[in-house]
């Protein structure tokens, strides 16, 4: 993670989230347990904090909850709603297939946000979100909303959860 352009900071100095501001998207992306859920909502805190308007979901809690407004004929407010936080917060993208209905529902809520910024957090790489969205042409059309003008931080391979256990064990060993 070394060497990457990171939001909220200008030559390592906080920018009063400007990345918000502007409305551009941050795409954290890396294998499980190396960060990006942390990294995510410590920069959402930093925005909150701000002065900006931040919700954070699960990716498979807001298409559902997209499905139950569509069923139920609400769906224009909810995507509403979510368009107008400043920033909104998604993790656990990639992480299981969504149905061509919720992939759609999720492209609305995304285009919806064309003018606020979106941070998410995946653990799989772009090339691998055929798995989530199945459509080839939709899922190319959300990675392309979701990088466009934005960041991708790419937090690597190596989970500091697992390091930590390994630690810890070797201590205990060591004992």
């Amino acid at each position: 993670m070394r060497n990457q352009h990171w939001p909220c900071l200008r030559n390592g100095e906080p920018d009063d989230c400007e990345w918000v501001k502007k409305g551009q998207p941050l795409c954290l992306i890396g294998d499980s347990g190396t960060g990006k859920s942390h990294l995510r909502i410590a920069l959402g805190t930093e925005a909150a904090m701000a002065g900006f308007r931040v919700r954070y979901t699960l990716a498979t809690k807001l298409v559902n909850e997209l499905v139950e407004a569509s069923d139920d004929k609400i769906l224009s407010k909810t995507i509403a709603r979510y368009g107008r936080v400043d920033l909104l917060c998604i993790d656990e993208l990639g992480y299981m297939e969504l149905d061509r209905r919720g992939a759609e529902l999720l492209f609305q809520v995304l285009t919806e946000r064309e003018e606020n910024s979106v941070a998410i957090a995946s653990n799989e790489s772009f090339g691998g979100w055929t798995k989530t969205f199945t459509d080839p042409r939709l899922c190319a059309a959300i990675v392309d909303r979701l990088t466009f003008g934005g960041t991708i931080i790419e937090t690597g391979t190596e989970s500091y959860r697992l390091a930590q256990t390994r630690a810890r064990a070797a201590q205990d060993d060591s004992a």
